[in-house]
């Protein structure tokens, strides 16, 4: 019997890349960023080696360095914390400052906000607390007991509140990240009924309550003082859930959506992709990305093919782009490669 030599096609690396279905482009990958108040900072985030907060003008120059890059997520990271998180929403809060300082400077750029509370509520929750045995002494918390509930509708409006302070800063795409019920249809009414159509909404539409999200809330500073987010974000024991979330969030008017985290929830990404005709992300998160630096032990050659089998199978999967902290060592590994 005659073999059939699959093996042809695999026989050097030169055959192997000219075959190769599936490949990551710059144009593929979203950069997260970390903003900070200051001047010349660039602080290293201990739980993920090689990510810094900056602040707006050493985020300019990081920026700069990476010739090609289509398009950040930006986070603001603030000790000025309170129970309703209104500095997210302030015309002249750190995010909106940023975004304003980066479109001055690269105007081809496009730029992601995230829009949640978790980062600004000094209880860490990306909800509005409804009621709960929680006494608030300045930035502390006293807890009595874990009963909480988050107020879905108050919080609402101030999504809506937070994302039209980034348009009025003039950002591209708003990416709501909280998983409050509604809270699409509510950014895109309130945009439009402020003359920003043009906003683009990406939404954390399949987001789970999963544990890789540890060393972000390092870099945020936006842990749960109490509790855990189970009530809101999505149960991973659950993929019919996310479809119906996805839909919803088209439904409403989302022109991008997204499933976070990524690598466990390859099936998701692929699900959705097959299911719904729209651009999906995936964001590579925290955890996922310090668990590759620590199984590479400094090795670049080892990273480089870590990495690369990880975000090519999240594309693979279905992703049309891929929110990823492995980034800036992806240009480099591309720009090597002559791409």
């Amino acid at each position: 019997m005659r073999a059939i030599r699959l093996s042809r096609l695999r026989k050097n690396k030169t055959t192997r890349d000219w075959v190769s279905q599936t490949n990551i482009d710059i144009d593929d990958i979203i950069m997260p960023y970390f903003v900070a108040e200051g001047v010349n900072l660039s602080i290293p985030i201990a739980s993920m080696p090689g990510i810094n907060r900056f602040s707006i003008d050493a985020l300019i120059k990081d920026i700069s360095k990476l010739k090609g890059l289509r398009a950040i997520l930006l986070f603001g990271v603030t000790d000025k914390k309170d129970a309703i998180g209104s500095k997210s929403y302030d015309k002249n809060g750190l995010v909106q400052k940023a975004v304003r300082a980066i479109k001055r400077e690269f105007r081809d750029l496009i730029v992601i906000t995230d829009v949640c509370l978790c980062g600004y509520t000094n209880y860490g929750h990306c909800g509005i607390i409804k009621k709960s045995n929680i006494k608030y002494q300045k930035s502390k918390i006293q807890i009595k007991n874990q009963n909480f509930y988050i107020d879905n509708d108050k919080t609402l409006k101030i999504l809506a509140k937070i994302a039209l302070s980034h348009a009025q800063a003039g950002v591209d795409f708003v990416a709501p990240s909280g998983m409050m019920d509604g809270q699409v249809g509510t950014i895109r009414e309130v945009l439009d009924k402020n003359g920003f159509k043009d906003a683009g909404i990406l939404a954390y539409s399949a987001k789970y309550a999963s544990s890789f999200y540890g060393p972000f809330r390092d870099a945020l500073d936006s842990a749960p003082a109490f509790g855990d987010r189970k009530s809101y974000q999505l149960d991973f024991r659950n993929s019919d859930e996310a479809l119906r979330e996805i839909s919803e969030d088209i439904e409403e008017g989302a022109d991008i959506v997204m499933v976070k985290p990524a690598l466990a929830y390859l099936d998701i990404i692929y699900q959705a992709k097959q299911k719904f005709n729209i651009p999906l992300a995936a964001y590579n998160v925290s955890a996922e990305y310090a668990m590759l630096k620590k199984m590479s032990g400094n090795d670049e050659e080892k990273e480089r093919e870590l990495v690369s089998e990880v975000l090519t199978s999240i594309k693979r999967a279905g992703a049309d782009f891929i929110i990823t902290y492995h980034a800036k060592d992806i240009f480099k590994w591309l720009k090597i490669k002559g791409r």
